[in-house]
């Protein structure tokens, strides 16, 4: 099959099934298909959408988001994961707005340079934006390309990631780069699933090689498993008598990066001591609620949870700043791991107010 015939064939499908009217795709100036890229790693379209609606909203401009503070940033941020994601995006603004005149670049090597851009989202930022021609290869255009040149073997491979990159190049137009390069992410994220794959539809299904070889199912060759590790940690709600409720920052390194989050223990501590420790009060009571599993992407966390009713409150904190008490209202204007809001959420609902836990 020839790359002209390849890349028209993908084109006209798009022009009858292709999706054009995506927020970031309306007035897609490089800043709005930045924000956009770096949110869909690793994210589905459906799940961006209001985050991305709310940040832009919010953050208009690349001078708005050098200067938002962390706090801001990771509320606004919270629940999509991979939060490295928002403080590279926040590190490239100050470097555009402190080297490049607060204007987004337009050359290929000064936007992989900036913090969280690979090959791939550079050349998705340019073309969508701008309508330079350069090759993507996202998971979805992975998948479309080895399904349809029959290309094993995982694509975190050397050579078939190269092997991948060579037929991308070969196979972007010249004209309509935008339109392609949506096209392509399109096919693989409606179409050309990692499961159920809509063959029938498919505008390249004549020249497909998995289709013909019935290996849709095995293409592109899965990530070699690796037991996902298990680690625990214990997490205290500690509450004042109003209801107040302690909450920590975390290291910017390392995960969940720069959110707030309940105090962690080692599961073998004594949450008593821990509280003399540090509040310089032991509690009222101490009551074990009931654990969770949080599922990362390398490894599985089980959460245990104490709730720790102090009978007076204490004001020992004053002087660390990566430590603060809040209200419950306090929580939603910063950024908290999702779980962490889960389990507040599910600790608020269970208590009456009366009782003064939480609210």
């Amino acid at each position: 099959m020839s790359p002209d015939w390849f890349a028209q064939s993908v084109l006209d499908w798009f022009d009858r099934h292709g999706r054009r009217n995506l927020p970031w795709q309306r007035d897609p100036s490089p800043y709005r298909v930045w924000v956009s890229e770096i949110m869909l790693q690793q994210t589905q379209v459906a799940v961006v959408i209001p985050y991305y609606e709310r940040f832009i909203e919010q953050l208009p401009t690349i001078p708005d988001l050098a200067e938002a503070d962390e706090d801001r940033l990771m509320a606004l941020w919270a629940g999509l994961g991979y939060y490295a994601r928002a403080r590279n995006l926040r590190r490239s603004a100050v470097l555009i707005r402190d080297q490049h005149a607060g204007v987004f670049p337009e050359q290929i090597e000064s936007v992989v340079a900036l913090p969280g851009i690979g090959r791939s989202t550079a050349g998705a930022i340019l073309s969508l934006a701008l309508g330079q021609r350069h090759p993507i290869l996202d998971g979805n255009v992975k998948r479309v390309l080895a399904r349809v040149f029959g290309v094993a073997g995982w694509p975190g491979h050397r050579h078939v990631l190269d092997r991948l990159w060579s037929l991308a190049e070969q196979l972007t137009p010249t004209e309509r780069v935008a339109a392609y390069n949506q096209a392509m992410m399109d096919l693989g994220a409606t179409l050309c699933t990692r499961r159920a794959p809509d063959c029938e539809r498919c505008p390249l299904a004549a020249h497909c090689s998995a289709r013909h070889s019935r290996r849709q199912g095995e293409l592109p060759t899965p990530r070699p498993r690796q037991q996902r590790p298990a680690r625990t940690t214990l997490m205290l709600i500690v509450m004042t008598p109003a209801g107040e409720l302690l909450l920590e920052q975390r290291s910017r390194h390392g995960v969940w990066g720069g959110l707030w989050s309940l105090p962690e223990l080692d599961p073998s501590a004594d949450p008593a001591d821990w509280c003399l420790a540090h509040l310089g009060a032991r509690p009222d009571r101490v009551e074990m609620i009931a654990s969770r599993r949080h599922n990362f992407s390398h490894f599985s966390l089980d959460i245990r949870v104490a709730a720790i009713h102090l009978s007076t409150p204490t004001a020992l904190i004053a002087d660390q700043p990566h430590r603060r008490w809040m209200t419950q209202a306090d929580t939603l204007s910063y950024g908290l791991p999702t779980p962490v809001k889960a389990i507040l959420d599910d600790f608020h609902g269970e208590r009456p107010a009366h009782r003064g836990d939480i609210g």
